[in-house]
């Protein structure tokens, strides 16, 4: 019996031992303490406060210290605890996410749901491990704090939940004093009766400042945490990375692993010793094994951490830079209508000041989703392209060349690309957004000849001089073709917008320049044209007072593509708040600026430009073909370098130039300036290409809307053609606005007679020669106002067509006689050909060839000057002017066998000279311009005896001089100007640049 009770008595004995020793007996056993020690507690409280309250003290006192304090509802305490800051988010187009924008503080908000387990139960066994249990207070916290506030001691602590400590982060402030520790507990108290514990908790690890991320900036929540600091998200977090976050809220800057800079800190102890303290506490409470607890407190928690992550504000410098500034101006425009303000009332710069402020605080605070246009993989192309382009040329007074580009979607205006530099480091500046230049000849199609056919005062045939010109005015304006060459008579406008002629520019904006063509760069998007732009003359060649960006120069050409329609370019497509609600979102307002036949028609112009023009050799550069219409363009002084151009679903535009404008003029890696501009511009569109080839190549050409028809027009008036133009080879043909056309037959000829000059010609005098006048056209005095020659400096100079075109000549072209006799000429003789040059005088019209001493030939001053002997004799040349007076002869010289010795040649070119001094003295009265009635009549038995066949061969010689001369003048033209050739392929030598220099 005694051996069963001892036998009972040992197995409850080990049962007990069992019950004591089991981990869960003694977690009860904790718990159960607790309840009871906190049940005492409360007791000697309510004790305490009740001997307060019976002495009508601890009533009174707590009363005061709350009397202050609000009754908040429960959505009073939802919006003061959720109030917290949250890093906006960046996307590029279709939600392709960026990054965060700069701020100071980043956070990320997350659900309760989305977050690890193990970081839920780190943070609760660290901070709060009653969390569960109490009901927003810890009463042994509470006596603590009364008895640190009663016996004043030297150590202040603060309240211990995690209630407490969201009401003190969101509510209240960092104070430690028992006045607001009675609030702290008031609105805990409260904050619980009205919120889920899971609500409580997700709130908290949303706002808990965590310290740096590999960026170096600040971060607070634990999304922010996990992906700063290991590069997950926080649903993904480890039990040793949960320990480490968890443990970084008592001290975060003292236990971040990042300095400022994002770089890792050579000491991380301190860190490493607090997650393994956060690690005892989980499996001290339960939340892990021990075999969880050694296993991560011996993990390498450093090799989780990752390196320096770059910022999107260093990745996209100029992209986020410009997101920031356009979603500012937009939220301050919003945050003011919402205060009953309109958007003109901003023009107060006080109140912009203000609502900018504000903007840009809530666009930091407020988490906003910001979503552009800017497509990703095409922006990084461009970048990339611009980082190895070999070709912007040289660096000058230790300034590189700077480039900007903008690619805009036209019928949206959406901005697909950019670029805004290359080196932001070097360079904040955005050259596409935000460097206002000179546009230089881009302007022409916006200013001069799209407003003038809209107008209808321009049409692709109109008729200008192209020669010298002098506007008066305070002062007179010269403007000049570039290079000072490409002079042609006259232009037609197609042919001076494609060849970019400055002369012809400037003479149609006269026409024009008092119906304020001004007014249509501002319907299309220009901010910067002052009043004095609407009435320079030289805006005409780009020479605005401040100059236009990048975008907005290539946004207007989108216009000609939109049939007239101006859609303002936009780079924010919607700002989205945290609950989801769209706060802003782009609407395309289309502005009516040109008719859709003016704006085709300078497209068409413009093609010109592109397949054969100042552009020609961007084509072969090309990896794909499209119908694109665009214009070149240089600044004054060669500053600027501009290709804009437009195809039916994008427009695109490159500028290239100093920071400090200085010229760019000058070859670099074999290219001059515009070339490099022009590559440049293909290499960045075959990149766009190459991500998306159905954007930038679309499959549709521009369409010729109705109303446009196709007219013969006369080439030096652009009015129909008469039988006089038709029979000067002047006829031509093009395309008009139908309302517009042509309807008026030209007036431009009257017959007459005109000499030859070298290249120019000049009306005839009644006292000229017959045998050097030629019959032909003479431009009517009535049509000078139509084609600017009241401007031009030379009237002789204008030749429609080119400077020998046809028999057609300007009646104010005349040549005025110097008063005397032409001097003597030298002549020389070789291979039986007598050769001489154009007479220095500038009156002289002919020259007279005569053998033995009878004349044999007559040679106007625009042939060339050559004449082939025959079979012996002796020969010399006189120079006539335009009223008929001849010069003494030159030196004589032979053909033939016989030759005369030069001292006979001397004597009979002494013996010439006295005769012809006495026929000056005493002239025969009968003589005719210059030359005797028996003079006349030994020429007409000479030229009658003439053999047929020299006559034959000099007029082949003649011919082939004649296109010599050709030749040589389209040479010139090559080397001053371009090569007019259509054929550009391969970018021949001939294929030379042209551009456009601006004259002020």
């Amino acid at each position: 019996m005694k051996s069963n009770q001892k036998d009972r008595f040992q197995t409850v004995w080990k049962q007990l031992t069992r019950f004591f020793q089991n981990e869960k007996t003694h977690k009860n056993a904790r718990v159960t303490y607790q309840v009871i020690w906190n049940l005492a507690l409360i007791l000697i409280i309510v004790g305490i406060l009740g001997f307060s309250f019976a002495g009508g003290v601890g009533a009174g006192y707590f009363a005061a210290l709350v009397k202050d304090e609000p009754v908040r509802s429960k959505e009073d305490l939802k919006k003061d605890i959720y109030n917290y800051e949250e890093t906006s988010e960046v996307y590029f187009a279709d939600d392709v996410y960026l990054g965060k924008l700069k701020s100071d503080l980043e956070r990320e908000e997350v659900s309760i749901d989305k977050i690890s387990e193990y970081l839920k139960n780190a943070v609760i066994a660290t901070e709060d491990e009653y969390f569960y249990e109490h009901d927003g207070v810890v009463p042994k916290a509470i006596l603590r704090a009364i008895y640190q506030e009663f016996t004043n001691a030297s150590v202040q602590s603060g309240g211990s939940t995690l209630t407490q400590q969201l009401i003190k982060n969101q509510i209240l402030t960092n104070e430690v004093s028992f006045d607001r520790k009675a609030k702290e507990i008031l609105l805990a108290l409260r904050v619980e009766k009205f919120f889920e514990k899971e609500e409580i908790l997700e709130t908290y690890l949303n706002v808990s400042t965590l310290g740096r991320n590999s960026s170096g900036r600040n971060i607070a929540g634990v999304e922010s945490a996990a992906e700063g600091i290991f590069g997950v998200d926080a649903k993904d977090l480890t039990l040793p990375q949960s320990a480490f976050i968890a443990g970084l809220p008592q001290s975060p800057f003292g236990y971040t692993p990042y300095t400022q800079q994002g770089k890792l800190k050579e000491n991380q102890e301190p860190g490493l010793n607090r997650m393994k303290t956060v690690l005892k506490r989980m499996y001290s409470n339960g939340y892990i094994t021990k075999e969880d607890y050694d296993k991560a407190s011996a993990y390498d928690i450093t090799k989780d951490f990752i390196g320096k992550k770059e910022l999107p504000s260093e990745k996209y410098p100029w992209l986020t830079n410009e997101i920031e500034k356009r979603s500012i101006e937009i939220l301050s425009v919003s945050l003011a209508k919402e205060d009953g303000y309109e958007e003109e009332d901003l023009k107060d710069k006080d109140l912009k000041k203000q609502y900018v402020a504000l903007a840009d605080r809530n666009l930091r605070q407020n988490g906003y989703q910001i979503h552009t246009t800017v497509n990703k993989k095409i922006y990084d192309k461009m970048q990339e392209v611009t980082k190895n382009y070999p070709n912007f040329g040289y660096d000058k007074a230790g300034q590189p060349v700077e480039a900007g580009a903008i690619l805009i979607e036209n019928k949206t205006g959406k901005i697909i690309s950019f670029v805004g530099g290359r080196d932001f480091k070097r360079s904040q500046t955005n050259h596409a957004t935000a460097s206002l230049r000179s546009n230089g000849s881009t302007m022409k199609p916006l200013l001069v000849y799209g407003p003038g056919i809209d107008l209808g005062k321009i049409s692709p045939g109109s008729v200008i001089a192209n020669v010298p010109i002098t506007i008066p005015g305070n002062p007179a304006w010269s403007p000049g073709n570039y290079g000072g060459g490409s002079y042609t008579g006259v232009s037609t406008a197609r042919e001076a917008l494609k060849n970019s002629y400055n002369i012809p520019a400037a003479l149609f904006y006269k026409k024009i320049i008092n119906l304020s063509p001004a007014s249509y760069l501002e319907k299309m998007g220009f901010s910067t044209v002052t009043k004095g732009d609407y009435s320079n003359l030289a805006m005409s060649l780009g020479a605005m007072e401040e100059g236009v960006t990048v975008e907005e120069n290539v946004n207007a050409f989108g216009t000609f593509a939109n049939s007239g329609e101006f859609i303002d370019a936009y780079m924010i497509d919607k700002i989205v708040a945290k609950d989801g609600k769209v706060i802003y979102e782009h609407k395309v307002k289309p502005v009516d600026v040109f008719s859709p036949q003016a704006a085709y028609l300078t497209l068409d112009m413009m093609r010109d430009v592109v397949n054969s023009g100042t552009a020609a050799s961007v084509r072969n550069r090309l990896a794909f073909s499209s119908d694109w219409a665009g214009k070149t363009g240089t600044s004054q002084n060669y500053s600027d370098a501009w290709f804009v151009a437009t195809n039916p679903s994008v427009s695109f535009g490159t500028w290239l130039g100093y920071d400090t404008p200085k010229s760019l003029k000058g070859t670099y890696n074999g290219l001059e300036y515009s070339k490099r501009n022009m590559y440049y511009w293909a290499d960045l569109i075959n990149a766009a290409y190459k991500v998306d080839p159905k954007l930038i190549d679309p499959d549709k050409r521009f369409e010729m809307p109705g109303g446009i028809v196709s007219r013969s027009f006369c080439g030096v008036s652009g009015l129909l053609p008469s039988s006089a133009c038709q029979k000067a080879g002047l006829v031509k043909s093009d395309l008009f606005i139908a309302k517009y056309a042509p309807s008026k037959a030209d007036n431009s000829f009257i017959d007459g007679q005109y000499v030859s000059v070298g290249s120019k010609r000049y009306a005839a005098l009644p006292q000229t020669p017959g045998e050097f006048t030629s019959g032909g056209f003479m431009l009517n005095p009535d049509s000078f106002a139509d084609i600017g020659l009241q401007y031009v400096n030379d009237p002789g100079s204008v030749i429609p067509g080119g400077e020998k075109s046809g028999n057609v000549v300007g009646t104010k072209a005349k040549l005025n006689d110097n008063g005397k006799v032409p001097a003597p000429l030298s002549i020389t003789i070789s291979n039986d050909q007598i050769t001489w040059g154009l007479h220095p005088e500038g009156d002289v019209v002919g020259y007279r060839v005569y053998k033995d001493g009878k004349k044999v030939a007559s040679i106007n001053a625009g042939e060339s000057l050559v004449y082939k002997v025959g079979s012996g004799g002796s020969y010399y040349v006189t120079a006539v002017d335009i009223v008929g007076k001849e010069s003494a002869p030159s030196q004589r010289v032979e053909s033939g066998a016989k030759k005369t010795s030069s001292k006979e040649d001397t004597t009979k070119n002494k013996d010439d000279r006295e005769k012809d001094k006495i026929a000056d003295k005493k002239p025969d009265s009968k003589k005719e311009n210059g030359t005797s009635a028996k003079e006349k009549d030994i020429n007409k038995d000479i030229d009658k005896e003439q053999n047929q066949n020299k006559d034959k061969e000099k007029e082949q010689n003649q011919d082939k001089d004649k296109e010599k001369d050709k030749d040589k003048e389209n040479t010139d033209k090559v080397d001053t100007e371009t090569d007019k050739d259509k054929d550009t392929v391969n970018d021949k030598a001939k294929d030379t640049d042209k551009a456009e220099e601006e004259e002020e």
